[in-house]
Parts: C-alpha cells; structure tokens; sequence
C-alpha cells in the first residue's frame, strides 16, 4: 500500500507539473470531478485508470519510476557542515534562499547584486553541496524534499537568532497580510506537547501553501517569513519579583547566656 501511495503521489506532482487538475481529467475520464478526486485520495486505480490518465497527461510509467526515485533521493534537512558554509558566505546564502523560494537565475541577476558568472559559480557551490542540480541553460532543479527546514539550532538557525532576530521584530505587523499575537498562559505538559503538534502543523501548511504558490509568476508572490515558537517563558521584570526562599535564620536559645 506504502509503494502504491508513494506512485500516485509521483502521478500528482507529475500532473500538476503539467497544469492538468482534477476537472481536465474528468471529462477524459468520463467521470464527475468528485469522483476523480475522490479515486485520487483513496488511491484506488485500476491499472486501465492508470494508463488512461497517463495517455492523457502524455506520461509514460518510466516516467513516474523516475520521478519516485528522484523523491526517494530527497533530502530534508543539511548537514552542520553544508549550512556552516552558506551562511559563511552572503551571496551563497542568498542565492540558496533565492533558489528555495523557486526564483530564477535570471531572476535573481535582475533582482540582486549579483552578475551572470558570479551566480553560476555560486550555483555550482549549492550543486555540489548535493542541494540543488544546476542544468543546462542555467536551469535550477531543488533536490529537497517538500518537508525540508533548516537544523534545530544549526549554522543558520543560529544566524536568525544572533543577527537576523531584531530585524525580523522591528515592525508593527500591521501591514496587509501580516499578523503578531503574543498569548501568555499556563499549560500542563500535556497541553503543551498538544500546542506543540499543532504549531508543527501550521509550519507545514506554510510549506504547502509555498509550493503550490511556485507556479505564479514572481511578481505575484511576496517574500514572507513564519515564526513558529512556544517556550518555557516568564518575563524578566516579572521574574524578578519572585519571593527568594528564605534562609534559615540562626535561633538564639531563651534564657541562659551566650
């Protein structure tokens, strides 16, 4: 069943490479769109569906089987090393940035202070740190997975929190589409591994919104960045107010002397 869902998920992203959605199947199909996103959902094809849907899209089987190998060869996360080195270098780190959100080579000469060999050669750096592949004509293909993110406190998560961190809160929210809540509480272990869950499921629907934005143009997409945070957390100013344990007072004995 894993392999199965593994192949249809291959056919998805291969179709919608294509521009085809579940109402261009349908008719192909003859069937309603419901129906087809329902067979898609629960991963139920015969195999003449199969290859129906696959002459439809001009996809052969050879084509998926690479592009479930090419899945299976994707990594979700750097090493120490490979994040060390681009941040090491701002250009670097911009270009991976620039190429992560799915912006062109040309479009990040156009848009940065970068030329046209300087961006290669800097290409070349993240196609040997197995990051990307650089293709012909300058063409950028992101050997990351859907689910990548940078290291828990590594080399870039640590370059936010030193130099980037004051940038990032240096502004009222208040502009369209932005949005800062600060919400103090008190919760149990257990509701907290709870909020926990449910802030790793929001970050992973910013992950999916961003993928299926990458097919507008540039113009029509806007660099945004999410912080997703719960910590144990009191406030200095509170903090300090804190009763200190007393220490134990000496008791002189009554009566008698010294």
């Amino acid at each position: 069943m894993a392999q199965t869902a593994a192949l249809i998920d291959a056919l998805k992203r291969e179709l919608k490479l294509r521009g085809i959605t579940y109402a261009h199947l349908a008719p192909a199909l003859k069937l309603s769109e419901a129906s087809v996103k329902r067979m898609f959902s629960r991963c139920d094809f015969t195999l003449k569906r199969l290859e129906e849907i696959c002459h439809h899209a001009h996809l052969e089987f050879s084509d998926l089987t690479r592009a479930l190998a090419r899945k299976e060869a994707l990594i979700s996360q750097l090493t120490p090393e490979q994040e060390k080195e681009i941040v090491a270098d701002r250009k670097l780190f911009l270009v991976a940035v620039c190429v992560l959100n799915h912006v062109t080579f040309e479009q990040i000469v156009e848009r940065y202070d970068v030329s046209a060999p300087e961006c290669v050669r800097l290409l070349t750096r993240l196609d040997r740190l197995k990051f990307i592949e650089l293709q012909p004509g300058n063409r950028i293909r992101l050997l990351i997975s859907r689910t990548f993110a940078w290291l828990p406190n590594g080399p870039i998560q640590r370059f936010f929190n030193d130099q980037a961190h004051n940038e990032f809160f240096d502004s009222r929210f208040d502009r369209s589409n932005e949005f800062m809540l600060v919400v103090n509480g008190m919760l149990s272990k257990a509701s907290s591994a709870v909020m926990v869950e449910r802030l790793k499921r929001v970050a992973r629907e910013f992950s999916e919104l961003h993928n299926d934005d990458v097919r507008l143009p540039l113009e029509q997409r806007s660099a945004m960045s999410v912080l997703v945070a719960l910590r144990h957390w009191e406030l200095a100013a509170f903090a300090e107010l804190r009763r200190r344990p007393q220490t134990a007072r000496a008791v002189r004995p009554r009566g008698g002397s010294a």
